[in-house]
């Protein structure tokens, strides 16, 4: 048993340090193929970083960023989880080492593409990262403390940050460049939004008939998963039966439906999109 568990162990560690490198290195190319070669600034940290390499034009972004996180993560040290602290301290060398080693420049001259396929790459990379038991750091590390002490939510002090990184960057740099940063960050975000909902959505599905034990083993038999019986009765009948709950991954709910309906033809089946699903199968509860 402690042979399997340490397996265990090693397998969730390989695996988050691989997601929070990957997702560093999507990020890191849409930041220094792109956003810096058309002097774009992004939101949350990593923008301030830029408009300090930007205005001092001294050291890399890759050192500015990891400068303006030590004191971040001095802080983080008392208030989050050593688990998550010590992902999150990975995620932010690996990004400030990527950000430094890309010497690449993506060839996109027109300014708006320029702006899609930055927010695309960064807010891909953001969600891979974000996906992992850690974090890159910045805005991250304060906005779960302040969500801790203060019940502030997250994406309150993300959008009053970002308010008021912008409204500096307006006296910094050129007006188009902050407003094809504005749309940039949009960009971004939708694309993060999308990459998260993607992998943690899944089907909650509710099925009403009179054959519900066999539809039930027949779920459980096909697909492995598990199912939960609600007491219910019919409103026009007042017929007490029972109501299967089960919830599947979205390549598995035709499989639901064909298991369902070769018992029961006339099987009733409900379909409901949901979005974090904790459990056994599914997400693990990510600890701060």
């Amino acid at each position: 048993m402690k042979k399997i568990l340490y397996h265990q162990f090693i397998s969730s560690v390989l695996w988050n340090l691989f997601l929070i490198s990957a997702g560093s290195i999507v990020f890191g190319v849409g930041l220094k193929s792109i956003a810096i070669p058309h002097g774009f600034i992004t939101g949350g940290i990593s923008g301030l970083t830029l408009l300090f390499y930007y205005v001092s034009g001294l050291l890399s972004p890759g050192l500015w960023y990891l400068l303006v996180n030590i004191p971040i993560f001095l802080v983080g040290w008392v208030h989050i989880s050593r688990r998550f602290f010590f992902y999150s301290l990975f995620g932010v060398a690996a990004l400030s080492l990527t950000i430094d080693l890309i010497g690449f420049t993506l060839p996109i001259k027109e300014p708006m593409l320029a702006v899609l396929a930055g927010g695309v790459l960064m807010g891909a990379g953001s969600g891979l990262v974000l996906h992992s038991l850690g974090s890159a750091g910045g805005l991250d590390i304060i906005g779960i403390i302040l969500n801790q002490k203060f019940s502030l939510r997250m994406g309150t002090f993300y959008f009053a940050f970002n308010l008021v990184l912008f409204a500096f960057s307006f006296g910094a740099l050129d007006t188009d460049l902050v407003l094809y940063s504005l749309f940039m960050s949009f960009i971004s975000s939708q694309t993060l939004d999308y990459v998260l909902a993607f992998s943690n959505q899944r089907k909650m599905v509710f099925i009403i008939s009179d054959l519900n034990d066999r539809i039930a083993k027949e779920i459980h038999d096909r697909l492995s998963r598990g199912v939960t019986f609600l007491n219910g009765s019919g409103g026009y009948t007042g017929k007490a039966k029972k109501v299967i709950l089960t919830v599947v991954h979205n390549y598995q709910l035709k499989r639901v439906e064909e298991a369902a309906l070769s018992i029961d033809p006339e099987a009733f089946i409900i379909t409901e999109n949901t979005f974090n699903v904790l459990g056994r199968g599914f997400s693990r509860r990510k600890v701060y």
